[in-house]
């Protein structure tokens, strides 16, 4: 009787479950794309950007990736993911923020979903969700490259990640005011880009320009670890968006497709300026310009066809050389990476251009799409984020301190901060 009554007593599930209705297909796929996803910051970002800086600073830089990939993943295991996938008590606070009852994933069960992913057990969607929140504030550590201080980044990871990326993500992914009034965003194009972009912008005029920025040369010492970087982000950015479909299925197919177009076209779109202006084409060009081809179509990856793809591409890597190059010379700020450059510029235009060409044919979630609905999207986002941002680098200056001191710098990061340098064979 005992065990009878036990089996009768209903699953208690959390605000935003629903029971597994598993999706063998489905869940395979995500699968792979969550390690896709790991695989573009590890090693991915890492050798991205540790090639593009000075030989004293690459570990420190790489070392940054692979922090952010530690402390954020045990912060969406403590509260990130409640805070960006859970439900608020309240229609109105679930509207900016989610609750506080999947805290250390309390009440997730391997039998449990999250209600917009019904298909997959909720174990996955939360993996797959937290390899976005581990590359975000990578990308940002591009713009203040070879001169914050170790303890000022860690500082700002946690900060960031629970004040600004989870309600972000909450707003457009997770229920929320953005998502509810119909910005697309099907990848990551204001969540991931435009958050890290306007982030790493801040970041860069309040800690300032590197010592010599200008004057000396400080050109990347070694453009093969970029190239392969740029590889695996390239590669991995598969299953960052064919992934977003959360299915294997046709949504999948256009959004991986629109992808690899996009890449080879802003490649073309960067190298085409570049070679105009400079009089040869780069390495470093053609890589930032696929890379840039993949920021713009992010947000429209399931929403668009391959043409859409084409031109997103085209243009994002046109307008990324322009922000990375032309902007930041006129503006003289030092955007060491060009975070907001690559990842600000190419946000923006691709989440723009998502409501030109968003396509209910392949998408019946494009219904609707409009220019208007993305800038309304994208001014919310660069304005929690650039303010957020600020406030959270002041609280580091006034803890930790943000800058290495002027020896530090000369000397390097990875001597100064880690006590380890790259020596000769």
């Amino acid at each position: 009787m005992a065990q009878s009554a036990q089996a009768a007593v209903p699953i208690q599930v959390l605000r935003h479950q629903v029971p597994l209705e598993l999706d063998q297909a489905a869940s395979s796929w995500v699968l792979t794309s969550t390690a896709l996803v790991l695989l573009m910051t590890l090693p991915g970002l890492a050798l991205f950007y540790g090639g593009m800086v000075r030989r004293k600073n690459v570990l420190a830089t790489v070392a940054q990736s692979a922090a952010s990939a530690v402390v954020v993943t045990l912060l969406w295991f403590i509260a990130g993911y409640s805070l960006a996938f859970g439900k608020a008590a309240s229609p109105g606070l679930d509207a900016v923020i989610g609750g506080f009852q999947a805290l250390f994933l309390d009440g997730v069960r391997v039998d449990t979903a999250h209600s917009l992913a019904k298909g997959l057990p909720e174990f996955l969607w939360i993996a797959y969700q937290m390899t976005f929140a581990i590359i975000t504030p990578a990308l940002i550590a591009g713009a203040f490259a070879e001169r914050m201080k170790f303890s000022a980044f860690l500082l700002f990871v946690v900060l960031w990640h629970l004040i600004v990326y989870a309600p972000v993500c909450h707003w457009v992914w997770g229920g929320g005011f953005l998502g509810r009034a119909g910005v697309l965003d099907f990848a990551g194009g204001a969540v991931v880009h435009v958050n890290s972009g306007v982030a790493g912008l801040v970041c860069a005029l309040v800690l300032g320009p590197r010592r010599g920025f200008g004057r000396d040369n400080l050109a990347p010492h070694n453009l093969v670890l970029t190239m392969i970087g740029a590889s695996l982000l390239w590669v991995g950015w598969i299953g960052f968006n064919a992934g977003s479909a959360w299915a294997a299925d046709g949504i999948a197919a256009a959004a991986l497709i629109s992808t690899l177009i996009a890449a080879a076209a802003g490649g073309v779109g960067w190298t085409a300026l570049e070679w105009v202006e400079r009089k040869k084409p780069t390495l470093l060009g053609l890589v930032s310009g696929a890379v840039a081809g993949l920021v713009a179509i992010t947000p429209a990856a399931g929403f668009t066809d391959p043409k859409g793809g084409f031109f997103i591409g085209l243009i994002g890597g046109a307008a990324c050389y322009g922000g990375a190059v032309w902007l930041k010379r006129k503006l003289k700020y030092d955007d060491s990476l060009d975070a907001f450059g690559v990842h600000g510029v190419g946000g923006l235009v691709g989440a723009i251009l998502t409501g030109l060409f968003a396509n209910a044919a392949i998408n019946p979630a494009a219904e609707g799409a409009s220019v208007l609905k993305q800038a309304w999207g994208l001014l919310a986002v660069i304005a929690w984020s650039g303010v957020a941002t600020y406030g959270i680098l002041w609280i580091c200056k006034l803890t930790t301190g943000l800058r290495v001191t002027k020896d530090e710098e000369i000397e390097g990061l990875d001597l100064t901060q880690h006590g380890e340098a790259l020596h000769d064979a």
